[in-house]
């Protein structure tokens, strides 16, 4: 069965080709990412040779010394400046077992299919093989979100992306079957003098609505937007909007890597334990 298409992939690419020549001065929010990616790899100690960074953007990402790496984005013109190809996360691309680390920094929450785009990164990486993942999810946009629906009254249309949480990050990883899966949260808070600010950005970074048949903000509607958005500032005038930015690290299995213990193998009870403590 084939699964709905959460995300318009045409205008996907379109705002992305849109967002390329000028991406540098909005590039924050990845770049935030980025560090926590790297933060992360600092901590293996496993040498990797093949390297796919799968939504590449500009080629920010840096690959481990001596690594050859593959670039792809789902946007020509991202993909053309970095040196890559044109490619969506979620269809074949490559073949099973051709990397060893694969790297995926901001574009995993606009993926149609997510369960599917994991699957595929599983069976791209060889045995042992690392993926390394931060896309925005949680409670991204909320102030945004309220300032819309206060807008729109008591019939909002769907303006945000569906977010994924933490938790359901971790289960996606396990379901496509990755080894020690493990999924952790950053909040970054952001203060804005205006809505239109917040929205310069998101445009910047092609972090608009990508959601099919959402209807055109009319000016009415996006003045008391803006109305909204300016309710919830700070005494100096600035409203802070929250991205939540959620990573995700993940293993090919190997025969090599622990394994957790059977259940029913312990030979201590927890009871007991808790017993000796008192």
């Amino acid at each position: 069965m084939t699964p709905p298409e959460i995300f318009d992939r045409s205008l996907r690419r379109l705002r992305r080709d849109r967002a390329q020549p000028a991406y540098a001065a909005f590039d924050f929010l990845r770049a935030q990412m980025l560090d926590g990616i790297a933060e992360r790899l600092d901590s293996v100690t496993r040498r990797f040779e093949d390297v796919l960074d799968l939504g590449c953007f500009d080629g920010a990402f840096a690959p481990p010394p001596g690594a050859r790496i593959t670039r792809i984005d789902p946007g020509a013109a991202f993909a053309g400046a970095a040196g890559g190809v044109q490619a969506d996360e979620d269809r074949p691309t490559f073949p099973d077992a051709s990397f060893d680390l694969i790297v995926s920094v901001g574009t995993l929450d606009t993926v149609s299919d997510l369960p599917g785009a994991l699957a595929l990164a599983r069976r791209a990486l060889r045995p042992d093989g690392l993926l390394l993942a931060a896309f925005t999810g949680g409670a991204t946009l909320s102030t945004l979100r309220a300032a819309l629906r206060a807008a729109e009254g008591d019939a909002p249309a769907a303006r945000i992306h569906p977010q994924v949480d933490v938790r359901a990050g971790g289960d996606l990883l396990a379901r496509a079957g990755f080894a020690l899966p493990v999924a952790d949260i950053e909040t970054l808070s952001v203060r804005y003098g205006d809505l239109f600010g917040l929205i310069r950005d998101l445009r910047g970074m092609a972090a608009t609505n990508l959601m099919p048949g959402t209807p055109p903000l009319t000016r009415d509607t996006l003045a008391r937007a803006a109305q909204a958005f300016a309710a919830r500032a700070d005494p100096d005038g600035r409203t802070a909007e929250r991205f939540d930015i959620v990573y995700l690290t993940g293993w090919a299995p190997a025969e090599t890597q622990p394994k957790p213990a059977r259940r029913g193998s312990a030979t201590a009870s927890l009871a007991d334990a808790l017993r000796q403590r008192d």
